[in-house]
């Protein structure tokens, strides 16, 4: 397992990989003579390029929680999914992926409730909405049934008219050193119903890291979800 480097989430990988199994290895060395069978990268749209690239010329899976990729970024994981087996997710915390299993059952069990969904992140992030509110957003557009790009509304301001039925609404907060916060509001006359993950430590999402680059070491080339990582019957 090789991870490069980046800021805040290296001493707390540094505790995690030493708590790993003694047949798992890591080290965060991009030199030609270290070999490995998963290359983890948490870096930026910047750097993430030539990390794809660096897993691909050397064959080995690539699992990424970088947001804030282009539209050509992500083509370029399907491409590389071609010879090499790739898993990207926004959000590597279980408990965000468990909630995303919940929005999912509650918007298809009440198409007719208003969505919203409010997150909240430090001040220093650099992408909005999160990638994490993003894929909440299309969890609920599953739900509902309907295609997330003609659902989603990012910003209101001024004289909008009334809410479209079926629209999925963003709100973006930033500020302090919130690690990570995100809730769904379900509405209707009469009641609302909120679901709501709080991170406090970064290192969960090291962890969830962790147990995807071992889930997916050694398999065949492909796309692959974190669901997947935590259903591995499906």
């Amino acid at each position: 397992l090789v991870r490069p480097g980046s800021g805040l989430a290296d001493e707390p990988l540094d505790k995690i990989f030493g708590a790993l199994p003694r047949n798992v290895d890591f080290s965060t060395s991009l030199d030609p003579d270290v070999s490995c069978d998963v290359l983890v990268e948490f870096s930026g749209p910047v750097a993430f390029d030539a990390a794809l690239a660096l897993a691909i010329e050397r064959r080995v899976a690539f699992v990424s929680g970088t947001t804030g990729l282009r539209d050509s970024q992500f083509g370029a994981l399907q491409t590389a999914a071609n010879v090499i087996p790739v898993l990207w997710a926004s959000n590597f915390s279980l408990g965000v992926a468990m909630l995303a299993r919940a929005a999912r059952r509650v918007a298809e069990a009440l198409p007719d409730w208003d969505c919203e969904i409010v997150e909240m992140h430090h001040s220093r992030k650099q992408d909005a909405p999160s990638g994490t509110a993003i894929m909440l957003g299309q969890a609920v557009a599953e739900g509902h049934g309907v295609a997330f790009e003609q659902s989603a509304r990012y910003a209101r301001h001024g004289q909008i008219g009334s809410r479209p039925q079926g629209e999925i609404g963003f709100a973006t907060l930033r500020g302090g050193d919130v690690v990570g916060e995100h809730t769904l509001i379900f509405a209707t006359r009469g009641e609302r119903l909120e679901l709501t993950h709080r991170a406090t430590d970064r290192d969960i999402f090291a962890r969830g890291a962790v147990a995807a680059a071992i889930w997916i070491a050694g398999r065949d080339p492909g796309v692959y979800s974190f669901d997947q990582v935590l259903a591995p019957t499906q």
